[in-house]
């Protein structure tokens, strides 16, 4: 976490130390629910090790993916979070997962106490803003073959370590879909 942090802002040595003092390691295995919808979140999380998959259930109780982690990617549902609200989304170790961890109380303490620790997090939040609004934008104006496209171009390794189902849900198409793009694909 230390690179991810000193990507972000300007720690010190010192500053860094006491900002990972404030993080949990914990651990879960594949298929765990690590936030469920309903229940409140209690933290936000850092990614060590593994790969989650965010998601929302419809009003017919079917699954959407909305997000893929992967090492060093935080997730959580930040209005849980931030408001002590239940939780719309769900988020679930499609690996076995390692993660750090921090509370609410934990962030507000060293927001308050260093100054790079809210630069980090304003340059996280922006950069979050901005990967959502692109999302959004893409899935709107390219076709799904074009998104598939993208996804494997700019992370080849989740052909790897997500199903298909998984892959289809988060572009909104079917798996018999992605099947035919990657024959395809095989075919050039």
């Amino acid at each position: 976490m230390k690179s991810h942090l000193l990507t972000y802002s300007d720690f010190t040595e010192e500053e860094i130390a006491q900002v990972l003092y404030h993080f949990e390691e914990k651990h879960f295995k594949k298929k765990d629910l690590v936030i469920s919808a309903g229940q409140i979140d209690r933290y936000q999380y850092f990614i060590s090790h593994g790969c989650v998959r965010g998601y929302i259930v419809d009003y017919n109780g079917k699954e959407h993916n909305i997000a893929f982690g992967f090492e060093e990617f935080w997730f959580g549902d930040m209005e849980s979070f931030t408001n002590n609200t239940k939780a719309h989304y769900n988020y679930q170790a499609l690996e076995d997962l390692t993660v750090l961890a921090i509370s609410k109380t934990n962030w507000d303490k060293i927001s308050s106490e260093i100054p790079a620790f809210v630069e980090y997090s304003r340059n996280l939040f922006r950069n979050a803003m901005i990967f959502q609004q692109n999302r959004i934008a893409k899935h709107l104006m390219q076709t799904a073959e074009q998104r598939y496209e993208q996804l494997i171009t700019e992370h080849p390794y989740v052909l790897q370590r997500i199903s298909l189902k998984n892959i289809a849900s988060y572009l909104g198409v079917t798996p018999e879909f992605i099947s035919i793009l990657r024959k395809k694909a095989a075919q050039k």
